[in-house]
């Protein structure tokens, strides 16, 4: 009965070994960190595009748009998407109603308290103001291509891709999302 006892009592002090080597090792284990976007202020964009040029999205928000913490959730978090952002453009968060003054192309933009929001708010969207709105600058001398609403996923691949390749200027939008295959999910 003695060696019933002591073999029972050397596997449970067999398993409760192993078990607390397992939670243990679980606590040094850690995920791989999600990949998030790069933002930048526009005045870091604007020395990047010196040595670096590339298209500039600009996430144009305000805080109390449901529709902007809904893209930030579920479009800016796809990492497809981040991944070719990250690539192949330079990005800026902008609060449409932000009070500070923001420059750009050596001009500043002031906080203009009839429209409620930042003079470039307005430059940026051709005085259509709606958020969220998702501006592309595609190059230095390009006008601002503001596209208002909340943009999915796939939305979002086909405008990103079509600005990245170079398709700006050379195809009409519309013949290339007539060709375009996508597959981001």
């Amino acid at each position: 009965m003695n060696k019933i006892n002591k073999n029972s009592m050397q596997k449970l002090s067999f398993y409760s070994a192993l078990t607390v080597l397992f939670i243990s090792f679980g606590a040094f284990v850690t995920e791989a960190p999600k990949p998030k976007l790069q933002w930048s202020s526009l005045t870091e964009v604007e020395q990047k595009l010196k040595t670096a040029p590339r298209p500039v999205l600009i996430d144009l928000y305000t805080d109390w748009c449901g529709w902007c913490k809904v893209m930030d959730k579920k479009t800016y978090s796809n990492k497809d998407l981040i991944e070719y952002l990250n690539n192949n453009f330079y990005l800026v968060k902008l609060n449409a109603e932000t009070k500070a003054d923001v420059s750009w192309k050596g001009k500043t933009y002031k906080y203009n308290a009839s429209y409620k929001t930042n003079e470039i708010a307005l430059m940026l969207t051709n005085g259509e103001l709606a958020y969220p709105t998702t501006v592309i600058i595609p190059g230095e001398n390009d006008a601002p291509q503001p596209i208002s609403g909340m943009l999915e996923v796939s939305e979002m691949e086909m405008l990103v891709k079509y600005f990245a390749e170079k398709k700006f200027g050379v195809q009409s939008f519309d013949d290339y999302a007539r060709t375009f295959k996508g597959n981001w999910k």
